[in-house]
Parts: structure tokens; sequence; C-alpha cells
């Protein structure tokens, strides 16, 4: 989305709700100029937005509120808390008139003061904290700042589960609090769920990676952590069900080209199979949807296959509202129905064609004006009739009913300015970060360093001293900053030289002083990597090298130095620094991403050893002349012989790597173990006599198993049976750590296309030295081991299939034979 940052706050400002009370366009033009300033005081006074001190006006429905602005509460069903929500916002819905009704359908609404609605801001951002991009949330006075956490990159890199969803908890703590003192939202249009197909995509700080299971996984943890309340996930109706905070899951759909030689998100039409949306780019919003109950999904800039995904009605209404069960809204990303006009030009539209088609499709609210500008003109037009504005009205209103905004959160009204920033959230940005750094290279133990030997340290380069760069985008106003030398001068005395300018080190005159530095040291931190000015929304990267003369001061330093050498980069994509990790003299490199505003303590915790690093890459670091081999434009996942194109991903590249997903290190050795006898898993899945089984196209026609049923697909089978994998994880090191087991399941062999394994489970343990920890997997044979095929069917091939349960040398392998019978 398009980021607007505000930097300024008053202190006296109440939240949107209450500041409209007297400020909006609507209000009624009888009531006197002077009356309006008298109220708009009393309004401000009564919110008593100073320091700690509670709104007296927390929620719309408050009868005070209604004898204040001169209405009966009592006279507005709306407001009838005995009524289901659907009820009460139809209500709302028809009190108004046309023009009223479309002035509430962009993210700034203006309210209806005549019937006592409030205008309310929907644009609120949570990406790794709560930010101040859009409109909703702010920050100064009684709040300047809160826990800016790590990256999501970085998050994804932990695999772990119940971390991501403790995340999203003290998120929307955060968040509530800032909404009780005047300065926060309810509606926050976070996660990026997006795929990372290709390592240019400027936005993969903003995504969990590259797998489809592990991003929606992430997704689930994440927004039910921002959005449940405890005791009511078991409420009979979840269109109905409370919501702490509003969590949105974007940008739907195959959206990951921003702007890259000459090619942008706003006129970009991704052209995409079948099979590679059912496999790669659907999931992780499918799972975001329906498992994780998210209460919105917004659309995105791009075409896909010739249609804007805001006016698709396949992918909106047919599909998330229909298909998923969509318990909320659709929303737009900002300015997306002036991008369909100007820059798609989608059959030659108005701005009322567009709305009216984007309206039917099922978005219910433009992030911008153009609904605005164009409904009432495309109802007139006879485009549209004005109850699918109701329809769409409705939807939005139910969602801020959940919300509490009209009837108030008494579970909530507690949280105030010690919630935020308290030490409980900056302690868990720190392990976060710690959790999410990877340890790429640990040459003869180097790591940890021991703070008795090595008293000594110079820190130099770009980011040796990173604090904005930590937190990335969509960040606001962090508790504080921990840099990395203030990170290592708890463990040592420290020298710090720069080494460049900045990331971009366009020339190499600081170099020789840093090379000085580290050669006075007992051992040198190399801080190096990318920014926002190489990798961010609207800015895809060309290559994947360190920028200018990063890599001429890395191989200096090593060349000259008679002490260890690490390195630490900080960045989202991966980097090919292939000269690094076969340089003998760098003894040790660890990727930390963007770790947040705790990052310098984090990675100084982990250097000298605090904390062992356990984290995982989330995403394929590739050679850097991957980039010749084809264009970012092109969306297949597999390889095209043809063209000469490797696959993309994990699951399909088939060329060499810097280092693979999911790749790393430890200060501690894992062992897997198993005490099944038995290495093959029947499973008999029992099918009808009139059962329609399909073909199962394999590259050679002779090792197709012999069986009456090559195939079922999906949705004509229970799906009913599971196959449980046990490992033991024994930790035969010398120190506690913490260990990522992943699982992965691989067709039978042979079959055309096929990937050649993928996530289907995955688990963060905790094991103490000379421990051994049981981990159980319970695999649904559906999820885990049907494919899609060529022509978009999702089926269960029978065969063998294979399941490994780790990475490398640990390794645990099994296989799973699938058998259909009557």
């Amino acid at each position: 989305m398009k980021m607007y940052r505000k930097n300024y706050i008053n202190p006296l400002k109440a939240p949107p709700f209450q500041t409209s009370l007297v400020t909006s366009t609507t209000m009624e033009k009888s009531i006197p100029p002077v009356f309006l300033l008298l109220l708009s005081f009393v309004v401000s006074s009564s919110a008593a937005i100073l320091g700690d001190v509670p709104l007296n006006y927390t929620h719309v429905c408050d009868p005070v509120r209604f004898t204040n602005i001169g209405l009966d509460m009592s006279e507005y069903t709306y407001c009838d808390k005995s009524l289901p929500f659907d009820v009460r916002a139809k209500d709302l819905v028809a009190r108004m008139k046309l023009s009223e009704k479309v002035e509430q359908m962009g993210d700034k609404t203006t309210g209806v003061m005549r019937i006592g609605l409030p205008a309310y801001e929907w644009w609120s951002e949570a990406l790794h904290g709560v930010s101040d991009v859009g409109g909703g949330s702010t920050f100064g006075g009684p709040v300047p700042g809160a826990t800016s956490f790590p990256l999501v990159i970085n998050s994804a890199a932990t695999f772990n589960r119940s971390l991501w969803r403790k995340i999203g908890e003290t998120i929307s703590n955060e968040a509530r609090a800032m909404h009780n003192l005047g300065q926060g939202g309810l509606t926050f249009w976070s996660p990026n769920i997006n795929v990372v197909r290709d390592p240019r995509w400027g936005r993969t700080l903003e995504t969990p990676g590259e797998d489809p299971y592990v991003v929606g996984s992430y997704a689930v943890n994440f927004v039910r952590g921002l959005q449940d309340i405890e005791g009511t996930l078991n409420t009979t109706d979840p269109n109905f069900r409370p919501l702490k905070v509003s969590a949105c899951c974007k940008h739907y759909t195959a959206y990951d080209v921003d702007k890259w030689l000459g090619v942008d998100r706003y006129s970009f039409d991704a052209r995409v199979t079948e099979q590679d949306m059912m496999e790669t780019f659907q999931p992780p919003f499918e799972m975001c949807v329906k498992e994780g109950d998210a209460s919105s999904v917004m659309c995105s800039y791009n075409r896909v296959n010739g249609i804007p995904t805001c006016s698709d009605h396949r992918l909106l209404k047919q599909t998330i509202r229909d298909d998923w069960n969509l318990h909320g809204y659709i929303v737009s990303d900002c300015d997306s129905i002036d991008v369909i006009v100007k820059a798609h030009k989608w059959l030659d539209d108005t701005y009322e064609d567009a709305a009216a088609q984007s309206l039917l499709a099922g978005l219910d609210l433009d992030c911008g004006g153009s609904y605005r500008k164009a409904l009432a003109g495309a109802v007139y037009q006879g485009q549209i009739s004005e109850s699918k504005i109701d329809e769409s009205l409705t939807n939005l209103y139910i969602v801020l009913m959940r919300l509490g905004f009209f009837d108030g959160r008494p579970e909530f009204a507690s949280l105030t300015k010690p919630d935020i920033c308290s030490r409980a959230a900056i302690e868990l940005a720190e392990e976060v970060a710690k959790e999410g750094i990877v340890l790429l290279k640990n040459h003869n133990d180097t790591l940890p360093l021991s703070s008795s030997q090595y008293k000594k340290l110079a820190v130099v380069g770009p980011h040796a001293n990173a604090t904005e760069a930590m937190i990335g985008n969509y960040a606001g106003v962090p508790c504080r900053y921990i840099s990395p030398i203030q990170g290592f001068s708890s463990y040592a005395e420290v020298t710090y030289a720069t080494g460049c300018g900045d990331v971009l080190c366009k020339n190499a005159t600081m170099v020789f002083p840093a090379v000085q530095a580290a050669g006075k040291a007992d051992a040198t931190v190399i801080v190096a990597g990318l920014d926002l000015t190489v990798e961010a929304e609207d800015l895809d990267r060309i290559d994947l090298n360190l920028p200018g003369y990063q890599e001429d001061l890395i191989t200096q330093i090593a060349e000259s130095a008679t002490t260890p050498v690490i390195l630490v980069i900080m960045s989202a994509g991966g980097v090919d620094i292939t000269f690094a990790k076969d340089h003998p003299k760098i003894k040790a490199i660890l990727w930390a991403g963007y770790p947040g505003q705790e990052g310098g303590r984090a990675i100084a915790d982990v250097i000298y050893g605090k904390y062992n690093p356990g984290g995982r890459l989330p995403l394929t670091w590739h050679k850097a002349n991957y980039v010749n081999q084809l264009p970012m434009t092109s969306l297949k996942l597999r390889p095209v012989d043809e063209f000469g194109y490797p696959g993309r991903t994990y699951k399909f590249f088939n060329g060499t790597t810097v280092y693979p997903f999911a790749y790393g290190l430890s200060y501690t050795e894992f062992k897997y173990q198993t005490s099944r006898s038995d290495q093959i898993i029947p499973v008999n899945i029992k099918i009808a006599k009139n059962q329609h089984c399909r073909h199962v196209n394999y590259t050679d026609p002779e090792v197709e198993p012999s069986t009456i049923c090559p195939s079922v697909v999906v949705e004509d089978l229970a799906c009913e049976e599971t196959v449980a994998v046990r490992v033991g994880v024994q930790n035969v090191g010398k120190r506690d750590g913490g260990e990522v087991v992943m699982v992965y399941s691989k067709p039978p062999a042979g079959i055309r296309g096929a990937h050649t394994k993928q996530v289907v489970g995955f688990e963060r343990v905790f094991v103490g030295e000379g421990k051994t920890e049981n981990v159980r997997f319970e695999l649904n044979v559906c999820k885990s081991f049907a494919i899609v095929d060529a022509v978009g069917y999702k089926v269960l091939p029978s065969g063998v299939h294979g399941v490994m349960v780790g990475d490398g040398d640990r390794t645990v392998n099994f296989q799973v034979k699938i058998n259909y019978h009557h």
C-alpha cells in the first residue's frame, strides 16, 4: 500500500469518532457555529486526554454522548444492545441518505451527525507493532511511541507459532491502550501474507517468506493474537464474534512485483496458471480467512490474468466471501480504483464504471476517495442498485460493532499508558529478535565469544550503529533503540568505525580507518547489508549483491585480520555472500534481518553466547546469477526449459544456492531418532465402486503405480485419514538450545511437474544439554500429500509418498503408501 505518515499529534485531541462529533461535514446546518465551538470544547475536555486519565466517552452508543449532541438514544435501534448486530447495522444504514452512505465508504468516513454517527478512520497498521502509517493511530503526547518488534521476515525465521501469536496479543494490547487514550484505531490492515516468489521483491521484509504453509501458519497465529478475546471463541455465529482489534490479510493476490526495470505494481498483469494459484498464491489467504478467522482481506493493485483484483467477482465474492466464508469486509489497497482507471485502463473505465464493477465484485471499502466520488453517480446511471451499497455498509458496521466501537469493550478499559512499551513487551521484542537470528557459518566453533578473552571489540560497517534501519518500514515510533555498538558495549570495550558512509557505500574512502580499527581489536564484528534504500515498497532489487564497496570493506578487513572476524548481515532478501562463506578468515556469519528496536542487544547476546541461536532462513538465498536467468515478471513457479528458467522457491528451484531454505546452525548439536521399526506407513482409503478417479501424468509411464485408482479429487474424499510421525530430538552438544524440526512431504517419484518437497509441519522445541524431547506430528493425508495437477485439480495420488523430518545430515525418512480400494 501507499505509505503516509503523521509525526505530530495534539495531546488534547480526542479519538477520531469523538473529534468528528463537532467537525463532521454532515452536521445539520441549523446548529449555530458558536454552539459548535462550545460543543467542541466540552467534548475535548470531557475526553480528558491528559496524561493517563481515561476517556469519558469510549464508544458511540453512550447515553450521555447522545444527550450532549441533542439526540435521544432510545430512538435509535442501532444502539439497542439487545438486538443482533446485523439488525442494528441495517437500521443504521437505513437511516442514511444515498449521499451520506457513499461518504462512509472510504477509509476516512465523515459520519452522519444528524443520526449520531461519528466519523471513523479505518486505516491503521500493525505489521510489527502499532504504526503511524495511515491516519487511525498516532504518536505524541501521552503516547510517544509503541513497541517495535522485528520485521515479519525475522519473526518467520523463529518458526515459532506460539511466539507469533504472542506478538499479535502484545500489539493488540498496545493498540487498545492507545485507543483508550484517544490515539489508536481499531481496524489494522496487517499482516502482509504474500509469498516471496522472487528474491528481488522489495517487500520481502514484510512477509513470512517463500513457503505457502509457513506463511499461512504465521497468518493464522498472528491474526488470532490480534483479534481473539478469551472466552469468546465458541460464539455460535462467527459473524458476531467479539474482536479485540480487527486484522486484515493482504495483499490479495499474486502480488509481488512493486517496481522492477520499468514495470510497476499499478499496471502489472500477473499471468498465473490455476495450478500456481491453488498451490502457492491462494493457500495463505485461505488459511488466514478460514483458520485465522480474519475480519478483513485487502485486494492488491495488480491484475490477475487480465482482471484487476479489486474488480474480480470470482476472486472476491465467489472465493473470499462465499467459498471461504469471510466474516468481515473486503478493502482495496489505497487508491486501487483510481489505479484501475488511470493505470490499468481496464475496459476504458470511467470512475463510475470502475466503482460499480468493484462493488459488484464484493469490494466493501475503498481506501481512497473513488467510491465517495463515483458511487452515487453509478446508482443514478443504473449501473448498481443502492441496496448493494447497503450490503457493504452492513458488513463494515458489523465489524465495528464486534470491536465495541458502538458499545465499548469493558474488558479492555483498564489498558492505558503503562501497557504501552511495558517491560514485558520490550523483553518479548528482544526474544523475537534473538530467536530469529540465523547462524550461517561458525568455523571451528569460533562463536560464541568469551567476554573474558575478547575484551576489545571493533564494531564496523554501515549498520554498526544502526537504529532506524533496524525497524524497517510500516514502523511507528519505537520505545527506544538499542544499536549494535550499544549492545556490544555491555560485553567489551568497543571501537566503532563505519567503513561506509551509508548502506549504498558509494566510495571506499572510509574503508582504511575500519581496517585500522580491526587491527587493534581482539575480534571484529562487521555489520553490513541492506536497508530501505535498496529493498522496500515500490522498490525491487536488480541484483543480489551487497551494495557498492561493502564487499571490498569486508574482504579488506578479513585479509588483514589476525583475530576473528564475524560478519552480521541485516537484510530481508538473500544476499550472495559466497565470498564470505568461503573466506577462511571470516570465521562466522549471522543473518539478523531487520531485528527491531532491541536488535543491537539481541545480536550481542548471540555473539557472546548469552543466547544460543536457532533460527532458520524462511527463504532461499540464491547466487547472484539467478537474476540473469529469468525475469521477475515471469510468475511460473516450475522450471521453463524452453527459456532456460530455473524453478522458483525451494519447492521447484533446480540450481545451486548460497544457503537453502530452512538453513540454520546452532552452538550445540542435535540428532533425530525414531523408535519406528517399519519405515512404510500404509494408508488404505475406501472408495465407492462408482468413484471417479483421475489420471496422473508421469514422466515415465512405466513407473506409474499399478492401481485401480491413480488419484482422487480431494473434494470427493472425506479426508479423515491421518498419519502420525514421531521423532526424538536429542541434544548431544554442550549447550542448551532451541531446534526447529521441519517436516516435508514428497510426492511419488516420477509425477510430471510435482514439487521436490513441501513443508507440511514444523515445531520449535527447546532441548536441554544431554536431553531428548519427543515431537509428534499428526499429518492429515489430504492436506499433507495432495498435489495440484496441471489443469487445476487438487488430487491425492496413490503410491508411495515420502516424509522427511529434519534437514541435511539429521533427516529421518518415512514412507507413506496410499492405496485406494473398494
